[in-house]
């Protein structure tokens, strides 16, 4: 079925997350998404930046009052998950494609796609929440600090067009399961069974501690468990460096 959401494209702008907040402090009720053929100021998580060339997708969903504040983390899994599928829908890739902690799509420790989810309190007691995607149709960036893939690198042909279409269904497939958090359950567990580097070893950089451990997956909270030399910990937030059969390790992001 198709997606009913509406969709704005913009031809430039400098971040499709930072106008679709904008836009909800104007009053947008959404869900819309705002997508862009050229980003000029995209970002990613803790403020790095998103390069986005011509012919990739950077598109971001705001969704308001889609849940109590204190569950709106959730939805990172939740997008996650709808990236999979929009590029499953493609078509085989012929390699795995499996979702990074918390949330990117990778294929052999290379970055394809990321996400950003950010919220803001809005007047009258309402909550806005964007989803931020960018995901490498064409190509990758050039001079990036970790490794990373194309679509086309993996034989999938689509435009930023057609994969928001897929992207846009998917999504709304996802939130339904997930249904305002009362879901998460059943979000959680498909996502561990597509998540990369699972009972593998990982290295996570959190809060200026690097940990080296076995990856168990993640808790009813959405946290990352890891079973330590020490015993298990369980992290909120960090960056994971999936630890390869020759001791190569990705950053993935």
């Amino acid at each position: 079925m198709q997606s009913t959401t509406r969709v704005h494209w913009l031809a430039s702008i400098d971040s499709t997350n930072d106008e679709a907040l904008r836009r909800a402090r104007n009053g947008e009720a959404g869900p819309l998404w705002i997508a862009a053929h050229e980003q000029t100021k995209g970002r990613g998580r803790h403020g790095r930046a998103w390069l986005s060339p011509q012919g990739n997708l950077a598109a971001s969903l705001l969704l308001v009052d889609a849940c109590p504040v204190a569950l709106a983390p959730q939805l990172g899994f939740v997008a996650g998950l709808a990236i999979l599928r929009a590029v499953q829908g493609l078509g085989p890739a012929g390699r795995a494609v499996r979702i990074k902690w918390p949330n990117d799509l990778v294929v052999d420790g290379a970055k394809l796609s990321g996400l950003l989810l950010e919220g803001t309190q809005l007047a009258g007691g309402h909550f806005a929440c964007v989803i931020g995607f960018g995901i490498n149709i064409v190509a990758c960036p050039p001079d990036l600090p970790y490794a990373a893939i194309s679509l086309a690198d993996l034989g999938l042909a689509s435009d930023a067009q057609d994969l928001l279409a897929h992207l846009s269904e998917s999504m709304d497939y996802w939130l339904a399961l997930w249904a305002r958090g009362d879901g998460f359950a059943t979000i959680r567990a498909a996502w561990q069974e597509q998540a990369a580097g699972r009972d593998q070893t990982i290295r996570l950089v959190s809060g200026g501690r690097d940990l080296l451990g076995i990856f168990r997956g993640i808790d009813a909270a959405g946290q990352l468990v890891l079973e330590t030399k020490s015993g298990p910990e369980t992290i909120a937030a960090g960056d994971v460096f999936l630890v390869g059969d020759a001791g190569r390790q990705e950053k993935g992001e």
